[in-house]
């Protein structure tokens, strides 16, 4: 199942277990998702967990969820921040890694985290979201799951510089490209004399560069309505020639299994233009791959939509990996690629 990031309040998120970030002690700290989990549980809960004997940092158990709206809380143990020559990087990624083992011993077809350590524990937001979309990602291709990560508002999710680095200078010089189009269309409506003044008032506002194509729409109409292959022949073709299992393919697509196997079986099934780009990046396909799928399904890349400059962008330069893809997805306000 596939990988997603919803903002909103962990304690009333619908799954069969949430995690929590608590302690060694397993003591409810009035601070943080700690508290607020205690809170919404009831002192029930509070009772269970002095019965387990602690936990050691890294590592996870767990207990009934009570007044929660799931079946279970999981309680890890996260590292305080002290500058990350400690092993920070290593208890965190542990407590992810624990706490997904133990949701799927429990047969948890869902399971919710918050940022682990990411607040009053002091680990910098970017570093602590790296670790988690790299242990989720790595838990998701062997195993099949519904994971969420929930914010609680935007600014407790931070990604980390040299992954917005590129994609903000590709958005960046596409919007001048636009720019550029519009000062010509108004330049074009000017008395002669007049546009000569103002074009070189505008000489140096934008660089020279290659446009962002437009979509032909009746060549895209033209390939979308042809007789012969199908959106998911097509699909299950592209499989094939990537030498690649169907469940490495929906996995890596993050696309949920019950979602995959209803394209497959449904020869006129017609997917959404984000459905594409996930079976676009699941697969690994070029530019030009990309476009011939989208045609098929009746899409093309859009110059004017900033999810698709994004998919663009990633798969221009070679970036396969879905959920930081979808990271970067979320922090630019687009849907994600998968996720229902």
């Amino acid at each position: 199942m596939p990988f997603q990031i919803i903002r909103g309040d962990i304690t009333k998120i619908e799954c069969d277990a949430i995690v929590n970030s608590t302690n060694e002690e397993l003591v409810g700290q009035g601070l943080g998702v700690d508290g607020a989990i205690h809170t919404a549980a009831g002192p029930e809960l509070q009772k269970e967990c002095s019965t387990l004997g602690g936990c050691e940092p890294g590592k996870a158990k767990s207990t009934r969820a009570y007044n929660l709206p799931c079946k279970y809380s999981i309680h890890t143990v996260a590292p305080v921040w002290q500058g990350g020559d400690s092993g920070e990087e290593i208890t965190l990624a542990s407590c992810y890694h624990e706490s997904l083992e133990l949701a799927l011993k429990l047969n948890c077809e869902s399971v919710a985290f918050p940022l682990l350590a990411s607040g009053v524990y002091g680990y910098p937001k970017d570093r602590a979201l790296n670790t988690a979309l790299s242990e989720i990602g790595k838990f998701l291709m062997e195993n099949e799951m519904l994971v969420y990560i929930v914010v609680f508002d935007q600014k407790s999710f931070k990604l980390s510089k040299h992954l917005l680095a590129g994609i903000k200078e590709f958005i960046d010089d596409d919007y001048i490209l636009k720019r550029k189009k519009a000062i010509e269309r108004k330049l074009s409506n000017l008395p002669p004399e007049i546009r000569r003044r103002e074009e070189q008032g505008y000489a140096d506002t934008y660089p020279e560069s290659e446009p962002f194509p437009e979509p032909d729409e009746k060549e895209v109409e033209k390939i979308a309505s042809e007789s012969g292959e199908s959106f998911s022949q097509m699909l299950l073709r592209k499989i094939d020639e990537k030498g690649m299992k169907d469940p490495e393919c929906y996995k890596a697509s993050n696309i949920s299994k019950q979602h995959f196997s209803k394209i497959a079986s449904n020869v006129n099934y017609n997917p959404t233009k984000a459905t594409v780009f996930a079976f676009a990046i699941g697969l690994k396909l070029d530019l030009e791959e990309t476009s011939e799928m989208l045609m098929k399904a009746g899409y093309a890349f859009s110059p004017n939509s900033k999810l698709d400059r994004i998919v663009r962008y990633f798969i221009s330069i070679g970036y396969y990996n879905i959920i930081d893809i979808n990271a970067v997805l979320y922090e630019y306000h687009q849907t994600l690629l998968g996720a229902s």
